[in-house]
């Protein structure tokens, strides 16, 4: 296929083994499964965690530690600093890149993570509208200048499906929908249907809500005593604080409203308890919807063996190409 092709977006249908995404809410399991499962098919992790990419937020993100790994490589982590904007598109690439990557080396990619957005850009046959650098400027000079309110009533003006689709307090999304509009003369605010890029196995993970809810309070009372008031305070120095995306990370945001002494510290805590819990319903959401994704209970004692049973019993892909099967290690192997 040549390179041309491939950056018109022709899905890759060669007979290689399926990309295993492993999705699912915050805390439920993903990372410690996606090591298991690159030991048994030798494969490589590819980062589908929005704000996993970003350098230095690595305790508040859940980042796994180099042992934690067990020396299976992962990709996409670190790719930003804290100052740039998230851009699925920009990611889209990198994380395209690093599967084209794994398997030309003949590897299985593990594309791992809880943003759903990111995971359908890469999986997915998924076109982005442009940008246009000096229009976004001018837009965001104006949000600065006048308020999100103003911004949003121009947007129910001339995209009102697009404008019921988002909070009037929300610049950013705000500003991005007036630049698509001004650029292609038309938003289109639902998802296109899915026409896969990739064969893929899709793996949910998820757990039983009032266990998770005690997981997420455990994992940022954990964070905490780890050290991401320090984290977060040597990103400040970073630019954290102007970072329109980074600066919004789950504990980023309310550890900053603590060191701005605009709550205590006790505040910060159970904020971020409630707001990771009020994202899981979010991501659960998001997930539930696709009818491929196969869920296991993460609290499983047989959740890799279960996963595994997955991956052996989707040998094709979801557009109906043939896949290579995977082959399966023993875990001592």
């Amino acid at each position: 296929m040549s390179a041309a092709a491939l950056r018109a977006g022709v899905p890759r249908v060669a007979a290689a083994s399926p990309v295993v995404a492993v999705v699912g809410p915050t805390a439920a399991g993903k990372s410690a499964l996606a090591v298991e499962l690159a030991l048994r098919l030798n494969g490589e992790v590819v980062n589908a965690d929005s704000m996993q990419l970003y350098r230095g937020m690595d305790i508040g993100t859940a980042k796994l530690r180099s042992e934690e790994r067990r020396g299976v490589p992962h990709h996409v982590f670190d790719v930003w600093d804290v100052t740039e904007p998230a851009s699925v598109v920009a990611y889209q690439a990198v994380a395209r890149a690093a599967i084209d990557d794994i398997y030309a080396r003949g590897r299985v990619p593990l594309l791992v993570g809880g943003s759903g957005l990111y995971v359908r850009a890469v999986l997915e046959q998924f076109d982005f509208p442009g940008t246009d650098p000096a229009l976004r400027a001018s837009l965001e000079a104006e949000l600065a200048e006048v308020g999100p309110a103003a911004l949003h009533a121009r947007l129910a003006e001339r995209a009102p499906e697009a404008a019921a689709r988002i909070l009037p307090t929300n610049g950013r999304r705000i500003v991005r929908a007036l630049e698509v509009v001004t650029l292609t003369g038309r938003f289109v605010a639902s998802l296109p249907e899915p026409t896969p890029y990739y064969p893929a196995v899709h793996i949910g993970v998820d757990r039983d809500p009032d266990e998770l809810d005690a997981l997420i309070a455990a994992r940022v009372d954990r964070m905490f005593a780890d050290g991401l008031v320090d984290e977060v305070r040597a990103l400040e120095v970073r630019g954290l604080r102007d970072g329109r995306t980074a600066s919004r990370a789950l504990g980023y945001q309310q550890v900053l409203r603590y060191l701005a002494g605009e709550c205590t510290l006790t505040e910060a805590r159970d904020e971020t308890v409630q707001a990771t819990r009020r994202f899981v319903r979010r991501q659960r959401s998001w997930f539930r919807r696709d009818p491929a994704v196969v869920w296991l209970d993460g609290a499983s004692p047989t959740l890799v063996e279960d996963a595994l049973a997955v991956c052996a019993a989707a040998p094709v892909g979801r557009n109906g190409h043939a896949s290579a099967p995977f082959g399966v290690r023993s875990p001592a192997s």
